[in-house]
């Protein structure tokens, strides 16, 4: 069967691997299979320019083998100074090269705080974008990166607002400065559970961070992990090691 972000019985678990150097990828991408990975992410964004190309794109998406491929092409790092139109032919490409789901930010060609698209010509854009890589055949995530706490009213606007525009998968990242708010966004994944029709992925910053521990408990599609650190790894992703005993210990259950 063709790898999937879609159909699985648990939520998966999301190795994310990023590095400037092919080789690198490559190693790390193989000893997270070893160790138990069930889908490998890599942002490609990361890859120093030249190495920013289908024959490298295509080796380290191979390195994953039979596991579904999560690539994400955000501006900055190497990616600094690229049009918006010009992260969108990388998605293409990637998703030409084999990533079965690839990573559309929510604010591409319209840049806002909350990395959500206002303007309507910027949303049509979007919209035909992910037309073409559907007919690559990628699945899609459309993300926005808030990194604040926000209320469960603009999570579910953002998180509809999403799907509308094609998206097969909603990912959000708010944050989490108190317990309190990291309460209500451990309530936000339950009501996204109740009110979505595709699979998400709600995550926190902050100082609280057990949403990525456990929101994949309660609903989330899949945990975004980190097999090995290396100077570009994200803090608050958990290692693969510590998520993997959280759902084989505590039991996984269809909330």
């Amino acid at each position: 069967m063709k790898p999937t972000f879609l159909k699985y019985e648990k939520p998966l678990f999301t190795a994310m691997v990023l590095e400037n150097d092919i080789e690198k990828n490559i190693g790390y991408i193989k000893n997270a299979v070893k160790n138990g990975a069930e889908a490998i992410g890599v942002q490609m964004c990361y890859l120093d320019t030249e190495n920013q190309n289908e024959e490298s794109f295509k080796r380290v998406i191979s390195a994953a083998g039979d596991l579904p491929t999560y690539v994400t092409y955000y501006r900055g790092r190497s990616n600094e100074g690229k049009s918006d139109d010009e992260i969108a032919e990388g998605l293409v490409t990637l998703a030409k090269c084999g990533a079965t789901l690839c990573d559309v930010v929510g604010d591409l060609y319209d840049k806002q705080d909350d990395q959500m698209a206002r303007n309507e010509e910027a949303i049509k854009n979007q919209m035909a974008l992910i037309d073409r890589l559907h007919g690559e055949g990628a699945e899609v995530l459309i993300s926005s990166h808030i990194l604040k706490f926000t209320p469960a009213e603009r999570i579910l606007e953002i998180a509809l607002e999403q799907e509308r525009r094609g998206a097969d998968i909603c990912k959000i990242v708010s944050g989490a400065g108190s317990h309190e708010e990291e309460i209500e966004n451990l309530r936000i994944v339950t009501l996204l559970k109740k009110e979505l029709k595709i699979p998400f992925l709600y995550l926190s910053g902050g100082e609280c961070r057990i949403l990525r521990r456990i929101g994949p408990m309660l609903g989330c599609c899949m945990w975004l992990c980190v097999d090995e650190r290396n100077n570009f790894s994200a803090p608050p992703q958990p290692d693969l090691a510590q998520v993997k005993l959280i759902r084989e210990n505590f039991g996984y259950f269809k909330a």
